[in-house]
C-alpha cells in the first residue's frame, strides 16, 4: 500500500484572507465558492503533481508554533522572500547549514513556513 499526499490543511480565523495569501505565494488559483468559513486551492481543479490547500476557519486562536510546516523551494530565493514580504508574509530568521540556506516566514495568520534555495 501506498500513500499520497493530498492536500495540505490550515486551522485559520479567516480562511479566504489565509487562502488568498497563498493562492498568490503559490501562483494557483483560488477555487470558487471560497469563503471566511472554508476555502480552498486545487481541491476543485487539481494541478497535476500538486497537493491541494485547504483552509478551515476555527474559533481557537492558534496558541503556539506549528509543528509540522510547509518547506517550499525557489530558484531566486531572495526574490521570492521579497514578493511574499510584499504579500503579507514576515520573515522571522534566515539559516545557512547543512548546505542548505533557507528562510523562515509567517503567512498573515502567523502559520510558519520555509524558503530554500533550489539546488
Amino acid at each position: 500500500m501506498t500513500l499520497t499526499l493530498a492536500a495540505i490543511s490550515f486551522d485559520c480565523s479567516d480562511a479566504l484572507r489565509t487562502a488568498t495569501f497563498w493562492a498568490a505565494a503559490l501562483d494557483r488559483k483560488l477555487d470558487e465558492g471560497s469563503s471566511d468559513e472554508f476555502s480552498s486551492i486545487g481541491l476543485k481543479e487539481p494541478t497535476p503533481g500538486a497537493a491541494a490547500w485547504l483552509f478551515a476557519r476555527v474559533p481557537e486562536p492558534r496558541r503556539a508554533k506549528n509543528r509540522a510546516h510547509p518547506d517550499l523551494v525557489a530558484q531566486d530565493r531572495p526574490a521570492e522572500v521579497a514578493r511574499l514580504v510584499d504579500l503579507g508574509a514576515t520573515v522571522l530568521d534566515e539559516h545557512d547549514e547543512f548546505g542548505i540556506q533557507w528562510t523562515v516566514l509567517r503567512d498573515v495568520e502567523g502559520n510558519e513556513f520555509c524558503v530554500a534555495t533550489a539546488h
